[in-house]
């Protein structure tokens, strides 16, 4: 029998070059502007009505086959600003200007080339078997998916008043499991993240006369160890909570006493409540170390980005589960608790008002995980040579990956998909 599969093998090979050129030329978020052309050349090539520059540097790809439900397909483009130490022979080297204008190194950090890599390879097979089903394709390639703002950008830039309204939307990310598996799991699915930029004033001064100032470097340090507390303190042992401090900046001399210090913030929670509850903590500990300080004015607390919990449509995951089971028999997980990190594509169902389904596929070799049971595995328990996302030695193999990223993406499409 026939199935939209088919051919995949041939394929695979030019998805496989795909992938290592895009990891070795990753962009920063909103100017993803060689990727997006090279997934607006491939959809072209395959058949697609393409649009391009939607919501910044979003390429959205249209296929419309007869009378039958939209399905959108996400994919997200965007790298980051962090050094590559993979050692892979396609390693990126590339530096770019960041937000403030000083060149930063570029890195594939969080496999968003191989979810491009994995969607044009589903909108190609997608394109070769268009009897094998009908409706209509929506192949979304979102910008900036690290500042948590590109999916609502493509949202403001009237996705789906152009471009119609899906009947679901199904994504997926790669992860540190073992390649050629998926899971996924109803509900809440990644959590909620909150950033924040915190600057606290101070009095600048001489290095050697601080009685004189009023120092915020001191007042950021006592910071940074309260924050410690909201979690271990305020939120309770079976609710769940992350604050990181991720970057403090202060001074531009050891004997100068600088007029300011920033601090920024990432906070994950999982519950409306915990969220509230958390962020309140966070402004009051910093107006009270201010004050502690005798800090000459209040803090300033500005929100940076705000992503909500991504939650799949219990219906929705049923469904689509059967049809991941049916194309990769053995290979399809429950994914036993939420995970921490945090996406911005639920805003794409939230918009539409359609049912969300978001899962992720192993990119590390199989043999790697062997004796070692991934069922609430927790990530500080990784086995040797796996890397998390986001680190600098982050390296999903090559193979079978992406043929893994593509065979579930065209999966759970055609579940949503009508027939013939």
């Amino acid at each position: 029998m026939t199935d939209v599969t088919d051919g995949l093998e041939t394929a695979l090979p030019a998805l496989h070059d795909l992938y290592r050129d895009l990891h070795a030329h990753p962009e920063l978020s909103n100017a993803e502007h060689r990727t997006a052309g090279i997934a607006a050349s491939w959809l072209r090539d395959a058949g697609y009505e393409v649009h391009e520059g939607v919501g910044g540097t979003g390429v959205v790809g249209l296929l419309r086959n007869g009378d039958g439900p939209t399905v959108l397909l996400r994919a997200d483009m965007d790298g980051l600003p962090l050094r590559e130490e993979s050692g892979l022979p396609y390693a990126s080297t590339v530096t770019a200007p960041g937000p403030d204008g000083v060149d930063v190194p570029v890195m594939h950090g969080c496999g968003h080339d191989s979810h491009v890599t994995g969607l044009l390879g589903a909108a190609g097979q997608l394109a070769a078997h268009r009897d094998l089903w009908r409706g209509t394709v929506l192949a979304v390639f979102q910008p900036a998916e690290e500042l948590g703002t590109g999916a609502q950008a493509m949202i403001a830039d009237d996705l789906f008043a152009r471009f119609g309204t899906p009947d679901v939307c199904l994504g997926q990310h790669v992860a540190p499991l073992p390649a050629g598996f998926v899971a996924i799991r109803p509900g809440p699915t990644m959590a909620a993240s909150d950033g924040l930029r915190i600057t606290l004033f101070g009095r600048g001064g001489h290095g050697s006369s601080p009685e004189t100032a009023c120092d915020p470097v001191v007042m950021a340090a006592s910071l940074v160890v309260r924050l410690q507390t909201v979690v271990s303190r305020e939120v309770g042992a079976a609710e769940n909570a992350v604050v990181t401090v991720g970057y403090l900046h202060a001074g531009t001399k050891e004997n100068i006493i600088p007029e300011t210090a920033e601090l920024g913030l990432s906070i994950r929670t999982f519950d409306p409540g915990v969220r509230a509850r958390v962020l309140a903590a966070i402004r009051r500990i910093t107006a009270a170390e201010a004050a502690a300080a005798g800090a000459p004015r209040e803090p300033l607390v500005e929100v940076t980005t705000e992503v909500p919990v991504t939650v799949n449509d219990a219906a929705a995951v049923e469904r689509t589960k059967a049809a991941l089971t049916t194309a990769l028999p053995g290979r399809v997980h429950h994914l036993p608790v939420p995970l921490p990190g945090s996406e911005d594509f639920g805003h794409f169902a939230a918009a539409a008002g359609v049912p969300s389904v978001f899962w992720f596929y192993g990119g590390y070799d199989a043999e790697l995980f062997r004796g070692i049971s991934t069922v609430g595995l927790s990530l500080a328990d990784l086995p040797p040579g796996i890397a998390f996302n986001h680190s600098p030695a982050f390296a999903p193999a090559v193979a079978p990956t992406t043929e893994t990223a593509v065979r579930a993406l065209v999966a759970a499409a055609v579940a949503w998909l009508g027939t013939p």
